[in-house]
């Protein structure tokens, strides 16, 4: 499923995951697990890991999570993803919520 992403591609949507687990300004274990697996099935390197690590301590730059740069291509595997991000915990607050329904319709999915 993740082969088909470029290394630029999967650090981009694991950002674009990490910034939803803030959605509701605390990520919850639950959430953290799920990136972590997700870090692990797109064999992600030392460094990157390291990235994601940083990213769920403290948010991702605002400015470094630009939906209008995902590839037209991959818009489904990225909603999927934050959908399942936003699920993972067994609550969806309204912030994440809003979030992604502003997420889906910038992507028109």
């Amino acid at each position: 499923m993740f082969e088909q992403l470029t290394a630029e591609d999967r650090l981009a949507l694991i950002r674009l995951v990490c910034a939803f687990a803030w959605s509701d300004l605390e990520v919850r274990a639950a959430e953290r697990d799920f990136v972590i697996r997700l870090v692990r099935a797109m064999g992600f390197g030392e460094e990157d890991r390291a990235r994601v690590e940083a990213w769920l301590q403290h948010p991702p730059p605002p400015e470094e999570v630009d939906p209008m740069r995902i590839p037209p291509e991959h818009k489904r595997l990225f909603l999927t993803a934050a959908a399942d991000l936003i699920r993972s915990d067994g609550e969806v607050d309204p912030r994440e919520a809003e979030d992604f329904a502003l997420l889906r319709e910038l992507l028109g999915g």
